[in-house]
């Protein structure tokens, strides 16, 4: 079955494409890939994964077409981004005036 393995950071992403055996885990695709060799950096105790944007375990069963992701942590609050945004359009318009 052919996965595809995706992981971004700012001004970088990858979608690594990997052909496994049917019932293969996340943890297998994301061996398999080598994107752990391309961002050591990736620490799968602490980060989350998921298949299409749902939180799965790396022992998850993988189908044939799924796509496997490799979450990064939050590092802003993210309740405050939009009053970020907001300020910023209103700092926008108000110089416009």
């Amino acid at each position: 079955m052919q996965i595809v393995v995706a992981y971004s950071e700012p001004g970088q992403q990858v979608s690594l494409k990997v052909e496994l055996p049917e019932g293969s885990s996340v943890q297998a695709a994301i061996e398999r890939s080598g994107v752990l060799g391309l961002f050591p950096h990736i620490d799968l105790t602490k980060q989350k994964v998921g298949v299409y944007a749902r939180v799965v375990k790396l022992d998850a069963a993988l189908k044939d077409g799924d796509r496997v992701e490799i979450y990064r942590p939050i590092i802003c609050d993210p309740k405050a981004v939009p009053t970020r945004k907001s300020r910023n359009n209103a700092e926008a318009s108000a110089s416009e005036a």
